[in-house]
């Protein structure tokens, strides 16, 4: 499975991230009044963290993942009770629940990890559904069931409650940019080598020496802490959070920010999250048929843009760059190339 796009130029590449950062945290200061920016804003922050973790795991280790809105439930309702019921601070219980997530997804993952295709998209929908009738049904004394978890803490820094919403955003931005240099980070490690050498060839990489089942629960453990940490931000960002809010539409609009911005990038996931966000605030009027247009926009990008944006962009940069002919660019080079 070769899905990886090579990005621009080094140099440019860089210039272009610090753009988007510098540009992202002058918006708080430059619009505090705006208040939908800035809820608009700061979801788009939260489901970058989400597409970056779980472009380790599909668009570097190659594995998919059907029921990811598992891991933001735990992120989600593990810091709100440990908070509001255990009292902790939420800078403390972000970071608990996203290690304890991390450490389930990795023992979840070394006997799944064998599955591959179909199979191993049956076994996450079904660890989804788990995890939501374990909120609904099992344990509704905890999570507050179909009713939903209410008067969750905010963050505070000594006195001071991050309780303005420019305050968080700036907040959250933080946390995205500490997580997208991570991912890059992790990618360029020996660990990124092993993911792209198993994502490429299992079994040559194994030929190798390379613990293809291990790597692989590392790719899954490293997407859970991104997305249970993404949870955990939302549920402190809103302060009531609900069942529906985690259900498999969710998972679905992880993989079609993935696979329209472009899987085993860097900028990818960021242009997947921020304009699959704005178009679903242009669909909210359709309600309940939101889920026929990701649909259709996945089986256009499959069909048409298997690559997604990044991969358009790469095509139109080279071309007018004078590297690619017309009809021979060349794509499914590893990812990790360029970033």
């Amino acid at each position: 499975m070769k899905s990886g796009i090579p990005l621009l130029p080094k140099k440019r590449n860089h210039l272009w991230a610090i753009g988007v950062i510098v540009f992202a945290f002058a918006i708080p200061l430059l619009f505090p009044e705006q208040r939908y920016i800035m809820v608009l804003l700061t979801t788009i922050s939260i489901n970058i963290i989400i597409c970056s973790g779980f472009d380790v795991l599909y668009g570097y280790s190659g594995q998919i993942s059907m029921g990811h809105a598992a891991f933001y439930a735990m992120g989600a309702y593990g810091s709100a009770i440990l908070s509001k019921t255990a009292g902790l601070s939420p800078w403390l219980t972000v970071f608990i629940v996203s290690v304890l997530t991390s450490a389930f997804a990795f023992l979840f993952a070394l006997p799944v990890t064998k599955l591959v295709f179909m199979f191993l998209s049956l076994v996450t929908i079904a660890l989804g559904e788990v995890v939501y009738q374990s909120i609904v049904v099992i344990f509704p004394d905890y999570t507050g069931g179909t009713i939903g978890f209410s008067g969750i803490p905010k963050f505070k820094i000594g006195n001071f409650i991050i309780r303005d919403r420019p305050h968080y955003l700036i907040l959250v931005l933080v946390f995205t940019v500490l997580a997208v240099i991570m991912k890059q980070m992790l990618i360029k490690s020996r660990v990124g080598r092993a993911l792209v050498a198993i994502r490429e060839n299992t079994v040559a990489a194994g030929g190798m020496g390379i613990n293809v089942r291990f790597y692989k629960s590392v790719a899954f453990a490293v997407s859970a802490f991104y997305t249970a940490l993404a949870g955990a931000l939302y549920a402190h960002f809103v302060g009531y959070i609900s069942p529906e809010t985690f259900n498999r539409a969710a998972s679905a609009m992880f993989i079609t920010m993935i696979l329209f911005g472009g899987n085993g990038t860097l900028a990818g996931p960021i242009l997947g999250a921020a304009i699959l966000n704005l178009f679903s605030e242009v669909i909210q009027a359709f309600g309940r048929y939101r889920m026929f247009f990701y649909g259709f926009l996945i089986i256009f990008v499959v069909m048409f843009a298997p690559q997604g944006l990044m991969g358009i962009i790469y095509k139109i940069y080279n071309f007018f760059a004078g590297k690619v002919k017309p009809g021979k660019a060349k794509g499914g080079v590893d990812g990790s190339a360029g970033e």
